[in-house]
């Protein structure tokens, strides 16, 4: 089974370091070049980005810059002088903030009417094209469930149940892009109840750890760690890579990831290129293999087993990215005086 990597840690105290260390490393561009800043856990088939290449003559330079959070402060603290052409990964938790910098360039591919203009960031000048979504759900271990012969959770309500005492793993949201996702879709389904609902999964014995790989890949029971918890905050995908395990479909928040042209890029013209490709059906269909994400193009073949294993949620959460900005301070604030 391949290892999931998902959601690098936001480390917001880090951005300043990184801007520094890609304007010292980036390179001129050129015609010839498109440099592309990305989240931690891109990843695309070599053979497509060969073909690209091979089609336009432009060579993409993929730039790893930290998580959604410290890519969208880097992106948006070089407004008007970018460190690169074009940027992917910065999600809706997030998106409000390069854009209100003046950080991007509008621009609508001809690709996005075939389903990623459902996705838009909503009153902007389509600075983002949204190239997936990835919905963040509670995620269970069935099977440990069947071992202890105990009933499996169904909903966000049942984590407050003493029968899931020290069950749960969660990820902090001011270090964690789907940390913050949770959050999010705690905020939607309780409203000014959440910090209720939170104190309550933290009496029930929640831990919170910093980022996503430590609570899967390490603490999840069904994770490759093998660790001592049976419920986890990850994506509704993560059961189509993690036989044994079920999203919980209620309760879910829907991220959506984008990519932009850099404002003051040296080469837009071969950033709009990219922004094309990332929409084409050869890529939109290697997404949900390679980062674990549903495609925004429609009609576009899921895997077999995300089928059976992994369905998307038929509702979820949603909140605009101004909204999210403009409130993440004072519910972050409410989340430290609450959760300690």
């Amino acid at each position: 089974m391949k290892k999931l990597s998902r959601r690098t840690p936001v480390a917001l105290l880090a951005v300043g370091a990184l801007v520094a260390t890609l304007t010292a490393c980036t390179s001129d561009s050129s015609d010839t070049t498109v440099t592309v800043l990305t989240h931690n856990s891109f990843e695309l088939p070599s053979s497509l980005i060969e073909e690209f290449t091979a089609e336009t003559g432009l060579k993409v330079d993929f730039v790893a810059s930290g998580g959604a959070g410290q890519l969208s402060s880097v992106v948006s603290l070089s407004a008007g002088k970018p460190k690169g052409d074009a940027v992917f990964g910065i999600d809706n938790t997030f998106a409000a903030r390069p854009i209100e910098a003046g950080a991007l360039d509008p621009y609508t591919s001809p690709l996005a009417g075939e389903g990623a203009d459902r996705y838009a960031v909503p009153d902007s000048e389509n600075e983002l094209t949204a190239i997936d979504h990835g919905d963040v759900c509670i995620n269970i271990d069935e099977q440990w469930y069947d071992r202890e012969g105990i009933p499996a959770p169904t909903g966000l309500d049942d984590l407050k149940d003493p029968q899931y005492a020290n069950q749960a793993v969660l990820l902090d949201p001011a270090t964690s892009s789907p940390g913050m996702s949770f959050l999010l879709a705690t905020i939607g389904t309780y409203k000014d109840k959440a910090p209720d609902y939170w104190r309550a999964l933290m009496d029930n014995g929640a831990q919170v750890v910093s980022g996503w790989e430590i609570a899967y890949n390490q603490l999840f029971s069904a994770g490759e760690g093998h660790g001592t918890k049976p419920i986890v905050v990850s994506y509704a995908s993560s059961p189509a890579a993690t036989p044994g395990t079920r999203a919980l479909l209620s309760g879910c928040f829907a991220q959506i990831e984008y990519i932009g042209v850099l404002r003051g890029a040296a080469n837009v013209d071969g950033a709009r290129k990219v922004i094309d490709w990332m929409l084409s059906p050869q890529v939109q269909a290697a997404l949900p293999t390679s980062m674990y994400v549903y495609p925004v193009r429609e009609g576009t073949p899921l895997p077999q087993n995300w089928r059976l294993r992994a369905p998307a949620p038929q509702y979820t959460v949603t909140m605009s990215p101004q909204y999210i900005n403009a409130n993440r301070e004072a519910w972050l604030k409410d989340w430290r005086a609450t959760v300690r």
